[in-house]
C-alpha cells in the first residue's frame, strides 16, 4: 500500500489529524499549509512540512516523516533534510520539531549518539501499532491506525469508523469526505476486491442511498463545477457557454462571476 501518499493526504485533508496524534489538541491549524519540500543537493525530498503562513512566524516548523521499515541511515537522512532545508528555505520559526511516525517499533533504525543533542528537544516518535485505547476514542487517531490495522481487523474498523462519522461529523460535505477516505484507505488494503465488492463490505452502498448523503454530494458537485467557472471565463468562454458546459443555471454561473 502507498502509505506515504495516503498519510500526505491524510494531513493534508484533515491536518487536525496530525495534531491530534502528537497531542497538540490546542494548536490553530489555519496557521499551517501542509507541503512536501524538495531539498535540492541529492534531490533529498521529506515526506511533509506542516509550515506556519507568513503572518504566524512564530509557530513551530513540524518535520513529517512515515517510517514504516527499518532503515539504519534514516536518522542521518532526516537531521541532515532538515538541516538543508533550512540553509535553501530560511524559515524564521525559532522553533521546530522531527515528527517520525512508525507502523511499529521494531521498525525504528538504532538512534546515532552523535544526534544525541537534538534526541530531547526536537524528536518526537510514535508508533501506530501502540495507540490502544485512542482507536475507539478518537475518529482522527482511528483512520490513521486503520492505515495498519491487519487485514483480518480492517474492515471491522471500518466500520466503526464509519459509524462514528456518521455520528460525530454533523457537516454533510465533511461526513462524505471523511467516509470516501475510510473508503479509499480499505481499497488500497484489499487490492483485490473491486470498489463495489468494497462498498457492499463496508454497507456503503446503503448509506449512499440516504438523503443526507445524497444533497452533501450534490453539494459537492456543485462547488467542483463553481470552481471551473474562472477558468472556463479565462479560457474565453461566453457565460451561456459556461452554463451550458458545466449543465448549471444561468443565473449560477452568473453569481459566481459576480463573486
Amino acid at each position: 500500500m502507498k502509505t506515504d501518499a495516503i498519510f500526505y493526504t491524510i494531513f493534508k485533508e484533515f491536518p487536525s489529524i496530525f495534531f491530534e496524534l502528537i497531542g497538540k489538541l490546542d494548536t490553530n491549524t489555519n496557521a499551517y499549509e501542509f507541503i512536501a519540500p524538495e531539498i535540492k543537493q541529492r534531490s533529498f525530498r521529506l515526506d511533509g512540512v506542516f509550515s506556519p503562513l507568513e503572518e504566524f512566524p512564530d509557530e513551530p516548523l513540524y518535520f513529517v516523516e512515515i517510517q514504516f521499515y527499518r532503515d539504519e541511515a534514516f536518522y542521518d537522512r532526516i537531521f541532515t533534510s532538515i538541516f538543508l532545508y533550512f540553509s535553501q528555505y530560511q524559515p524564521p520559526n525559532p522553533d521546530w520539531y522531527a515528527i517520525v511516525i512508525y507502523d511499529k517499533r521494531s521498525n525504528e533504525a538504532s538512534f546515532p549518539l552523535r544526534y544525541r543533542a537534538l534526541l530531547e528537544p526536537h524528536l518526537r516518535r510514535f508508533y501506530l501499532d501502540e495507540l490502544g485505547e485512542e482507536v475507539d476514542e478518537s475518529l482522527g487517531v482511528g483512520i490513521v491506525r486503520l492505515v495498519v490495522e491487519s487485514e483480518n481487523k480492517a474492515g471491522n474498523l471500518a466500520k466503526q469508523l464509519i459509524d462514528k462519522a456518521r455520528e460525530e461529523l454533523t457537516d454533510a460535505l465533511i461526513q462524505r469526505k471523511v467516509l470516501e477516505f475510510i473508503e479509499t484507505i480499505v481499497v488500497y488494503k484489499f487490492p483485490n476486491l473491486s470498489r463495489e465488492e468494497v462498498e457492499a463490505m463496508l454497507d456503503l452502498n446503503i448509506i449512499r442511498g440516504t438523503k443526507v448523503y445524497q444533497e452533501a454530494f450534490e453539494e459537492g458537485e456543485l462547488q467542483t463545477k463553481l470552481k471551473m467557472v474562472p477558468i472556463l471565463l479565462e479560457l474565453g468562454l461566453s457565460i451561456q457557454q459556461i452554463a451550458e458546459r458545466l449543465k448549471l443555471d444561468l443565473e449560477v454561473v452568473r453569481e459566481a462571476v459576480r463573486q
